[in-house]
């Protein structure tokens, strides 16, 4: 399973988005991808409550814990890598979290327009 190249959507180093809980497809705390990765986990989200109601509501609990995966739940304030889809659904609903860029990778832009990630982003001046 190779990994795509760790970069983020400026074409940079992709940070860390977060590692408590740990998040990625590959678990390693970063929104790192490959062609295996269908559901493309490449956005750096900032988790809200709305978006924990909004995700449960449409059948992906990020909520609850489920310990025999090492899973605590997300709360609000953490960071979790999204899958970009889901994000881009979430925007049309009006229940998109804000976003990391620096912790997005670059794939993301093949699912989600950079314009519409700088709108959402955290780490703009």
């Amino acid at each position: 399973m190779e990994m795509d190249e760790s970069i983020n959507v400026y074409g940079e180093a992709l940070e860390m988005c977060c590692d408590d809980p740990i998040t990625g497809f590959y678990r390693d705390g970063k929104c790192n991808t490959n062609k295996d990765d269908v559901g493309s986990h490449t956005v750096c989200i900032n988790v809200t409550k709305e978006f924990l109601e909004y995700s449960r509501f449409r059948g992906n609990d990020l909520s609850t814990p489920i310990p025999e995966y090492g899973f605590k739940g997300l709360k609000p304030g953490n960071s979790w890598c999204l899958c970009a889809a889901r994000w881009l659904e979430a925007e049309k609903a009006n229940m998109a979290p804000r976003i990391h860029l620096t912790r997005t990778h670059i794939k993301a832009l093949e699912i989600v327009p950079m314009e519409l990630l700088k709108k959402y982003a955290m780490d703009l001046n």
